[in-house]
């Protein structure tokens, strides 16, 4: 078949046709360009899925600890969450970072509250698939969502120690939310701040 055999096509359809053919093949989409991109919270929330298939909840309170430790602001405050006797609690060490009042080297209070605010959350996440309401996987949903509504914090001691030790507990376990008291201690068991917590999910 030659040229000459081709049926003529009208004007604005041989156009569109050209049109289509000099266009790049690998021009990214706009759903492409305007796509978010990954991040350490979905990096996360990808982690909290996945424990779905968990039989175990020893294992999957490690897996929470796991994923908080691998949070970003966890890495630069050096602090770490460890499951001991089943109960999930979170260590950090005194750094020249950390200390808010430098002429006494006294631990900066928001270090303190964001050690509380934290431990109450992971805790909160573990009571949810201990004993929340729905499916293992309706449960992991509300862990992905889980979040701080109101923090209450009392300083009952300046941190002058070189380890703590932050602990919480479950007070009010609903549908939707959950209450929470969390304290901090020194190497010595004193207590450096106490707090209730208030989280939804």
């Amino acid at each position: 078949m030659t040229s000459s055999d081709l049926p003529d096509l009208p004007a604005s359809q041989a156009a569109s046709e050209h049109e289509a053919a000099v266009e790049p093949a690998n021009f990214p989409s706009p759903d492409a360009v305007n796509a978010p991109k990954p991040s350490w919270r979905s990096e996360l929330v990808r982690e909290w899925t996945s424990m779905a298939g968990i039989k175990t909840i020893e294992e999957i309170l490690e897996g929470l600890c796991d994923a908080f430790n691998n949070c970003p602001f966890m890495a630069h405050t050096r602090m770490k969450f460890r499951v001991d006797q089943g109960q999930i609690k979170g260590y950090f060490s005194q750094a020249p970072h950390l200390i808010g009042n430098t002429a006494f080297g006294i631990l900066h209070g928001g270090v303190a509250a964001a050690m509380l605010d934290s431990i109450g959350g992971v805790v909160a996440m573990g009571e949810i698939y201990r004993q929340g309401h729905g499916t293992v996987v309706e449960r992991t949903k509300q862990v992905a969502r889980l979040a701080t509504v109101d923090l209450r914090i009392d300083y009952i001691a300046p941190g002058r120690s070189k380890e703590y030790v932050a602990t919480a507990e479950v007070l009010r376990m609903g549908r939707k939310g959950c209450t929470c008291r969390m304290n901090l201690h020194d190497e010595k068991n004193k207590l450096i701040a106490t707090a209730i917590g208030s989280f939804a999910y």
